[in-house]
């Protein structure tokens, strides 16, 4: 998606070359100001904007697709190349989606990364970053008043990815983005079933408010226990529905079958000859 990028290239410096605008550019993805699918400026607008010939805004466009970090369709533009994956291999990923303690494992792996992120966006976070964690927080609060579940879950994940922004830490932003696409397509654990189980979703959202309010005060500490309380909550939540699953599904086998029962033939008993001994007693 093209976003208003208007703002975000500069121009190079007076030798103007190729290798000057690949450098820009890997920057502003590195620091995740540009995201995977963001659609480059046309040729023309962008060569412009960093102030280089049509020639050499080319050589650096082939040597970033070159490196995996651009993709250009034709006739359709250039756009960031998917840099982020996941975090597994697609067999990977899918060998511990089958067994159920990878569940705790993978929220356990987060418990540890949200806690630290929290406490560096508190003490990094700029006003830009508190800015965009305010947008954020009023779209989950009108979502949830309005009960637009799917609206309130995209928050959810933005509101992360947002935490991860505001630590300013490279590897952390990267890292925590390919984690939240796994929790996006719910890879390990089904989060509309945990969001709606036991009036999760009041409960979720106050842990966000407090995790917002936290990084805003800039205080370093509350925030980390703020993020760590709040996946304590998801994983105590997790296990919950998986076991009210599990009661569900054996409640509905043992319906069905007793309803099956009764259609099936009537075991003989010890006082209940059967149609062979009656006969023999004619």
């Amino acid at each position: 998606m093209e976003q208003g990028q208007s703002g975000i290239f500069t121009q190079v410096s007076h030798s103007r070359t190729a290798d000057e605008v690949v450098r820009q550019i890997e920057e502003l993805i590195l620091d995740g100001v540009l995201r995977d699918g963001d659609r480059l400026p046309g040729e023309r607008d962008l060569a412009l904007q960093l102030d280089v010939s049509r020639p050499i805004l080319r050589e650096a466009l082939k040597a970033l697709e070159s490196r995996g970090l651009l993709i250009s369709q034709h006739g359709g533009g250039t756009y960031v190349a998917d840099i982020i994956g996941q975090i597994f291999s697609e067999p990977v990923t899918a060998l511990i989606s089958r067994h159920s303690r990878a569940t705790r494992d993978y929220l356990e792996y987060r418990r540890e990364l949200e806690g630290m992120t929290a406490e560096l966006a508190a003490a990094r976070a700029t006003e830009g970053d508190k800015a965009q964690l305010s947008r954020i927080i009023a779209d989950m609060r009108a979502a949830h008043a309005a009960g637009e579940a799917e609206r309130e879950l995209a928050s959810d994940v933005e509101f992360h990815n947002a935490i991860g922004e505001a630590a300013h830490n490279i590897i952390l932003l990267h890292t925590l983005r390919a984690c939240y696409r796994l929790l996006s397509e719910g890879i390990f654990f089904n989060r509309k079933a945990v969001f709606a189980h036991s009036n999760s979703g009041e409960a979720l959202l106050e842990q966000h408010e407090a995790i917002y309010a936290a990084i805003l005060s800039g205080d370093g500490k509350r925030a980390k226990a703020a993020a760590q309380a709040h996946i304590d909550f998801v994983m105590r939540a997790t296990e919950d529905s998986e076991r009210a699953g599990q009661r569900d599904r054996i409640a509905e086998l043992r319906l069905l079958n007793r309803q099956g029962g009764s259609s099936r033939p009537k075991m003989a008993s010890a006082d209940d000859p059967t149609e062979e001994t009656r006969n023999s007693k004619r």
